[in-house]
């Protein structure tokens, strides 16, 4: 294999066994693509599937398992901690050997085209692939979430990249692009109250969050834009979420960059903040894949810096 592409689509269910079996089949249907991890969560009814190929049959792969969430995920039922905006909610291909950046924006301009045109589901652009600064951070093309999508298609400046600014109830819209590799990472709370979990999640994430008086009103610079206070951690992304099956608050992370923030420094981060409000981080989990380096750097951190190779590594 000389060129490499992954593709993480991320599902609107994870419940019904079925459903993920379907979208299991699809993905491994087509012949050079070979699935990596597809992992189902309850709380979140979210499921997060990872496949490896050449660029054509990754973009085959990332239709059918599309079109087989369009015609078994029902998004008027849906329900779930985590956010989301369709069934085949993003959909996003990533560059891992002999690919460029560029060659994955096109490949999700071609299979977004695809599902406009075959599936009549509205396609947004995001990251690498995004048409403007407006839609290039997924959060901002999620806010309001399915439930606001009807009225956000009614918006001139949210008309799709591709397909008709139509609502379709049954699937919403998916949101596809090309991006870094990003690692999924949760941190478990020894406390049920997700108002903790938020809170961490606002004081640790780059965007921070909005500045506002003692009245609680945004405040606002010169120019008239929101002042923003910044968190404490580069290149993540944090909310707070409440796992009922656990009975337990997490603070649900995307490090955009591992590089910049590490697992371990998220980790570190969040257990800080949390013995600050009464509580305290218990233990963590990874969603889908990571590269093998940022699992050493976990395991240095926490070997008090012995650097893991060969034996050590073997050993550890």
């Amino acid at each position: 294999m000389k060129t490499i592409v992954e593709c993480v689509p991320n599902f609107s269910e994870g419940r019904n066994t079925a459903t993920i079996e379907a979208l299991s089949a699809a993905a491994r249907s087509v012949h050079g693509v070979t699935l990596l991890s597809i992992e189902p969560d309850k709380d979140y009814n979210r499921t997060v599937m990872t496949f490896v190929g050449e660029p054509e049959p990754v973009a085959e792969a990332a239709f059918r398992t599309t079109r087989v969430a369009a015609e078994h995920i029902d998004m008027t039922k849906h329900t779930g901690e985590h956010p989301r905006i369709g069934a085949a909610d993003v959909v996003p291909f990533i560059p891992i050997a002999g690919v460029t950046m560029d060659d994955c924006v096109k490949l999700a301009n071609a299979y977004g085209a695809r599902v406009a045109t075959e599936l009549h589901i509205p396609i947004y652009l995001y990251e690498f692939a995004a048409r403007s600064g407006q839609r290039k951070n997924l959060a901002d093309i999620r806010k309001g979430e399915y439930e606001g999508l009807a009225e956000k298609l009614n918006d001139r400046a949210w008309k799709p990249d591709y397909g008709d600014a139509v609502f379709n109830p049954r699937s919403g819209a998916t949101v596809t692009g090309a991006r870094k590799f990003l690692i999924a990472y949760n941190v478990n709370l020894n406390t049920p109250d997700q108002k903790i979990a938020h809170e961490i999640a606002l004081r640790i994430r780059e965007s921070g969050r909005m500045k506002k008086d003692e009245f609680g009103n945004a405040v606002k610079d010169e120019r008239g834009q929101q002042i923003r206070i910044p968190g404490t951690l580069k290149a993540v992304k944090a909310m707070g979420v409440f796992l009922e099956r656990f009975n337990i608050a997490q603070v649900s992370i995307n490090l955009v960059d591992f590089e910049t923030t590490s697992m371990h420094q998220a980790f570190e981060e969040v257990k800080k903040q949390a013995r600050t409000m009464g509580a305290d981080a218990t233990g963590s989990e990874l969603v889908g894949l990571t590269p093998l380096k940022a699992m050493l750097l976990a395991g240095e951190h926490f070997a008090d810096g012995k650097r893991l190779t060969g034996p050590a590594l073997l050993s550890a």
